[in-house]
């Protein structure tokens, strides 16, 4: 959804039409600060990118980038939500065969803390608030999660409100966080600033 890389110049991208999960959140964030266009855009750069600089190289390439990279937009609550957390140390963009997802983004090796599925029970979950942001987080070398998304607390129950790119979806849609937390090993929840 993006355009930048390591050989091509970077572009603030601003495109409702078309999200995938990430961007998804950027918009959610942006907009949630906002009053005016102008202040989404100022605000959206801010979110995106450390610094506040478009540049491939300052984007928060990670989810877990939104709570230690400059220009924090949010705080990782993850270990205080429950003792059964898990914190594991990952080399973020360096995959399992050497090489690196995000040529000409640097390796950074960083704490990861996520609570496992099994572990997420009421209590969790009633401590969670509407907003807060949910990353799937993946043992996958080299990433710290897999897909990431909002907690809405509704009258149906707690849902997981995500980007889906299956193509029963293509959509943002509500997954029941119950259901959702059956597909994925664990989750990072990030609480916004």
């Amino acid at each position: 959804m993006l355009i930048g890389s390591a050989t091509q110049p970077e572009q603030l991208v601003i495109d409702f039409r078309r999200v995938d999960c990430f961007t998804y959140l950027d918009y959610v964030e942006a907009l949630s600060r906002s009053t005016t266009r102008a202040d989404f855009i100022q605000n959206l750069v801010a979110t995106r990118y450390a610094d506040g600089q478009v540049e491939f190289t300052r984007r928060k390439h990670f989810f877990t980038d939104w709570a230690t990279v400059n220009g924090i937009a949010a705080t990782d609550i993850t270990p205080i939500l429950t003792p059964a957390a898990i914190t594991v140390t990952k080399h973020l963009n360096a995959k399992a065969d050497g090489g690196n997802y995000l040529p000409g983004i640097p390796v950074v090796d960083r704490d990861i803390t996520y609570i496992p599925s099994r572990s997420f029970d009421n209590a969790v979950i009633t401590a969670l608030h509407t907003g807060d942001y949910l990353g799937a987080y993946t043992p996958d070398a080299g990433l710290d999660v897999s897909h990431v998304g909002v907690f809405i607390s509704t009258p149906n129950g707690p849902m997981f409100r995500n980007a889906s790119s299956l193509t029963a979806n293509n959509q943002v849609v509500d997954t029941p966080l119950t259901q959702y937390l059956t597909t994925v090993p664990g989750l990072i929840v990030l609480r916004p600033n």
